[in-house]
């Protein structure tokens, strides 16, 4: 389950959007930077995320496949 001040995976999927329309603008390079900077860390926490469902949905297709084969 999230925590509580954690944003959810379409919440970071919308700023990364924010950030990416932000960044087609005639913004400063520090802007630019730092805004890139912002992308970076939520597409890894958004890959993170993935992965832990990934993981989620392998153990229950692995629990599905061992109470079939009961």
């Amino acid at each position: 389950m999230a925590k509580k001040n954690e944003k959810s995976f379409e919440e970071l999927l919308q700023r990364l959007e924010e950030i990416s329309e932000k960044l087609e603008e005639d913004i400063g390079l520090d802007e630019s930077i730092k805004l890139y900077e912002e992308g970076i860390n939520i597409s890894k926490i958004c890959y993170s995320k993935l992965k832990d469902a990934e993981l989620k949905i392998t153990e229950l297709n692995a629990d599905l496949i061992n109470e079939v084969e009961e």
